[in-house]
């Protein structure tokens, strides 16, 4: 396959402050995301191209699919449960309570139906924040939440290996992509490693998502690129660069699943930046990649 064929398109100029959390939901051939700042989940439709926005009262930093229909998503310091018919959350669990500048920000369920999240100081300028006072939590499906480990500092892209034995997690300013011992019966992970180590021109790790070969794509934000990488060797195959710096995050979606999206932010451009950038905040689409991903799994309590 030749580079040539991939095609990176705007698919949707949304402008958000910082785009975030593409997932694809199969059902109505939609793509859902949020803007972290603006409070709002969004649910573009590939068909119609139609926008839906739903603002909630906290920064949400995160979407999921819910197995018994709406939605999951973080908000705040809460895992909540969004109706989209009446716009309506309900709060599941709440987390870092002691922590009153504290808020979610990526997440992602895992393959057992546990939604995992993590959380970080609020940015007093992007990726500029009190250091090491995130955790890493999961809600269970009886809505229980564990936490796995804190002194994060930006927690950020995660997945699951093609066998679920192997949990992958970023912590942004770690610039670092690591691996876990995962136990899918119990949620538990172990033996923490690194597995790649990004390059200073990829910048800073950011949303990631795993295709059926089981190998990693990074979003790096200030980097304007998504790259593609072998966990197993550590080695980067790929890299695809994108007409933006601030890229945020990318999963796979469309017909087969065979398009990669991805969202990027506005925030921290100036305005030679958003000048040179009209398309920051977008909703981008990649294809021609010549690799599937995998269909999200819905949170299951």
């Amino acid at each position: 396959m030749t580079m040539s064929s991939i095609k990176i398109e705007c698919v949707l100029r949304e402008n958000c402050h910082c785009g975030e959390s593409p997932v694809w939901e199969e059902a109505s051939n939609s793509l859902l995301f949020v803007d972290i700042p603006a409070k709002k989940v969004c649910r573009w439709d590939s068909l119609s191209k139609q926008v839906q926005r739903v603002t909630v009262d906290a920064p949400v930093s995160s979407v999921a699919l819910r197995q018994s229909g709406g939605y999951v998503a973080t908000v705040g310091t809460k895992f909540c449960a969004l109706n989209w018919e009446d716009q309506s959350a309900v709060v599941l669990a709440t987390v870092d309570k002691e922590k009153k500048n504290n808020r979610f920000n990526d997440g992602k369920v895992d393959p057992a139906g546990r939604y995992f999240a993590g959380t970080m100081a609020e940015e007093t300028a992007p990726a500029v924040l009190e250091r090491r006072q995130g955790s890493l939590y999961s809600l269970f499906p009886d809505h229980h939440v564990e936490k796995y480990f804190d002194q994060v500092d930006i927690s950020n892209g995660l997945d699951w290996s093609m066998d679920h034995k192997i949990f992958y997690y970023i912590d942004s300013l770690s610039y670092s992509v690591d691996a876990f011992d995962y136990d899918l019966q119990t949620g538990k992970i172990s033996n923490r490693r690194s597995v790649y180590k990004l390059e200073k021109e990829e910048q800073i790790p950011d949303g990631m998502c795993i295709d059926v070969e089981g190998k990693l794509w990074v979003a790096c934000y200030n980097g304007g690129r998504v790259i593609r990488l072998d966990p197993e060797t550590g080695k980067r195959l790929q890299t695809v660069k994108l007409p933006v710096d601030k890229t945020t995050s990318c999963c796979f979606g469309g017909k087969d699943y065979s398009e990669m999206y991805v969202t990027c932010a506005r925030d921290g451009l100036d305005s030679k930046g958003l000048l040179q950038q009209p398309e920051a905040g977008g909703i981008f689409k990649i294809t021609g990649l010549g690799v599937k991903g995998i269909p999200p799994y819905p949170y299951t309590g």
